[in-house]
This record gives structure tokens, sequence and C-alpha cells, in this order.
């Protein structure tokens, strides 16, 4: 009985959306192909499995929390991200850092980590369906300090060139095992506490560095260049800002990710979307939810992530942007805290495709905006949950809250018993 109510619902969402030029249909197979990559590091709190010994935190990094349960090897991290996509409808990647190689009882310091070391990562993805995506970790290391690969010394930063150099030629290896480019994501926290005099003198470093580590080309992944306004203990200059990065994206063009929580609170990323279309390949997305600061909270249906959705449905460009989440909320059930954050952008896409885009583009173009703004407006409570709940209910994953009552069965089950 409640299918058959879902699928009267549906029925009557799509003949509403019908009158005003939406084919839900068409919508719903967009949605299906939109893949978000999953960011490993939500399940242990960033910690990663490493044998170097001492605290991952530092580098302008912090997970904040104690919640029970956390992923403690690779195994259980990989069981809750296979419970995860029993919750959520689509075909997705996995972001790993570095940090998560499979290096058994090995120490292998971050100058010496090759593809070998996630043969099992390439073999397990292969099995569930999913494609890998990358990142390079410069935090939370002996030779972190503030600087890395903007470090005046020449030991310091020709280490990190080569983890990064080797952290793209595993992107590479996994790219090729895949059929499908590897996005490798390169964030690196330097910059200082208090005020510097030399900013053009470490971005003059950075520069040279990355043009160091770029020099070789490959085929099977795509480059990746992330800005921060700030990192803990590192708040009044970040080398790699925004600026620095966009302009290096646009001269050697590279991706240039947008994390959403790396600008001023009241900056639009969304507007940003439209520029770096003109000036970059393509673009990275790494969605999360700042709050006072890049608190990395859960990310949620909130006005900017309907405005960044939006933005990018509104410039066709879907098939330039790539969407990963970066969060780490270490404060509630971290299944949980995936499928919140995964079907909250999932229902923001949505309603970005389910937008009458044809009449309101229509109403522009005529300088009809009072007709522009009502129709933007009137769109807002057009019946988009009703499209959502056949959605799960056709991928056969819970509809509405039900998800609620199977991750604390996980928890009774499986992450309460760590």
């Amino acid at each position: 009985m409640k299918h058959q109510s879902l699928l009267q619902s549906y029925e009557i969402a799509k003949e509403r959306y019908q009158a005003v030029g939406v084919d839900v249909e068409k919508a719903l197979a967009e949605l299906q192909k939109i893949a978000i990559s999953i960011h490993c590091w939500q399940a242990d709190d960033v910690v990663g499995f490493e044998n170097l010994g001492g605290n991952i935190g530092g580098g302008g990094i912090q997970a904040t929390g104690n919640y029970p349960g956390r992923a403690r090897n690779i195994a259980e991290l990989r069981a809750d991200i296979e419970k995860v996509l029993t919750l959520i409808a689509g075909s997705h990647r996995l972001n790993l850092h570095e940090i998560y190689g499979d290096f058994g009882s090995e120490t292998v310091d971050r100058d010496a980590v090759e593809p070998r070391h996630f043969a099992s990562w390439m073999d397990w993805a292969k099995q569930k369906g999913l494609k890998l995506d990358f990142n390079s970790t410069s935090f939370g290391h002996p030779k972190s300090g503030d600087l890395t690969l903007a470090n005046p010394d020449k030991a310091i930063r020709d280490f990190w060139i080569e983890h990064t150099k080797r952290c793209r030629l595993i992107s590479e290896e996994m790219g090729k095992a895949q059929g499908d480019p590897c996005i490798m994501n390169l964030w690196i926290h330097d910059g200082s506490k208090d005020q510097t005099v030399n900013r053009l003198k470490y971005r003059q470093i950075l520069e040279n560095s990355l043009d160091e580590i770029f020099a070789t080309d490959y085929k099977n992944m795509k480059d990746c260049i992330e800005a921060k306004l700030f990192g803990i203990a590192l708040e009044s200059y970040t080398v790699g800002s925004y600026d620095f990065y966009l302009g290096y994206g646009a001269k050697k063009q590279k991706i240039v990710t947008l994390d959403t929580g790396h600008f001023h609170l009241t900056e639009s990323i969304a507007d940003k979307i439209s520029s770096l279309l003109l000036f970059t390949p393509e673009i990275m997305l790494h969605v999360s939810r700042p709050i006072r600061w890049d608190s990395d909270h859960v990310t949620i249906m909130n006005d900017d992530i309907l405005d960044l959705a939006k933005e990018i449905v509104r410039a066709d460009a879907l098939p330039r942007v790539h969407i990963g989440l970066d969060y780490f909320d270490a404060s509630i059930n971290r299944i949980g805290a995936y499928v919140i954050g995964i079907r909250a952008t999932q229902k923001a896409f949505l309603q970005a495709l389910l937008e009458p885009i044809a009449a309101l583009r229509k109403y522009e173009e005529n300088a009809q905006y009072f007709e522009r703004l009502a129709l933007l407006e009137e769109a807002k409570t057009l019946p988009w949950n009703a499209v959502w709940d056949y959605f799960c209910l056709k991928n056969n994953i819970p509809v509405g809250e039900a998800y609620i009552g199977e991750i604390q069965k996980y928890e009774r089950e499986v992450t309460g018993k760590r």
C-alpha cells in the first residue's frame, strides 16, 4: 500500500512538472548518472593506516568528536563504505587519501609510497563497481611543519615534491585499472600563524614545486589544485590561496577545486562556477558545510548547496564538474553522516534538474523579470520530494527516514562492538 501511495504521488508530481515544461523522467535519468566521490576519511576521522607513529592531526586539519565505532583498519572501513552503498542510489566513486594505503606491517614513508600499496583498493573497488579518486597527504607528518611544497628548505621541499609525484603515478595506475581517469587532488596547508613579509617568496617556491610535480604528463589521471582561506594555527597567511590556484589553473590548464568550506562564509561558491568554466578545463567540488569556519560539518540540503547545484545545471556543466564530499564529523554516527551528506547532495541536484529552466530562460531573454522571479519562487514548492521518493524506490533503497533504522541496526551489530 505504501509503495502504491508513493507511485500515485509521483504521477501527480510528474503531471505538475509537465505543466511548467519539465520532463521528470529525463531529470531522473540525469540524476542516476551523477557520480559522487565519497570521501573515505569520514569513516575513521582522518587517521589512515600508516605505520609511521605519531598523530595524524595538525597541518591545519582536525576532526572533532569521539563518537564510538570508528573504523580502525582497512577491513572495517571497507565494510562501512559497503553499508553506505546499500542506503544510497546511483553509481559512485571513492576518494582515498594517500595515508589509506594497504601498508600491512610495512613502514613506508610518504616519499616511498608505490602503486602496489593500493593494489588491494583497486581490486576491491572493481568488485564493488566503484571508481577511485585520490589525494596526496601533506599534513600530520614530522616533515609537515608550517610549510611543505613552499618550504625554502630544499630537503623538506624535495620530500614533498617526491611524495606528490608518487601520488600522481598511483592515480595514473588507478585510472588505468578502472578504465576511467582518477581525479588526483592536491591540497597543502602551507601558511603562517602570524604576519609574514615574504608572501611573494613562498608563492614563487610553490609555483616552482608545482611545475616540477606536473612535468610528467599522464593519460589516465587528472590533476586538481585546491585552495584554502586559512588553516588551524596558520590563520594569517595561506600560500595556496584561491587567487594563486585560480591563476595557476588558468595558466597551466589544471582543474581548480572549489571546497565549499574554504572561503569566507558569505562568499558565493555558486557564483564562481561560470567564471571557472570559461578559463579552466573542468571543476572539482569538495562539498562541505562550514559553520563559522572550515569546520567540515555534514553536508545538508541548505541554500548554499542548492544554489551550487542549480548553477551547475543552469550552465549545462554537469559533464565538466566532478562532485566530491569533504567533511569528517566524529561527533555522530559516521555511517549516518555519510548517508545524510550524500542524499542531501543528490536532493539538491534533483531540484536543480527539475527547475523549469526553459521557461525561466525565455522570461529572462524577454526582460520579463517579474515573471522570472515569480516562477523561481513557485518552483521552490513544486513537489520534488515525491520525485525523490520515487527515485529511492526505483533504486531499491530506503525511502524517507527509513534509513535511520538500518543505520541503528548496523551500529548495534557492527560499529557498536568495536
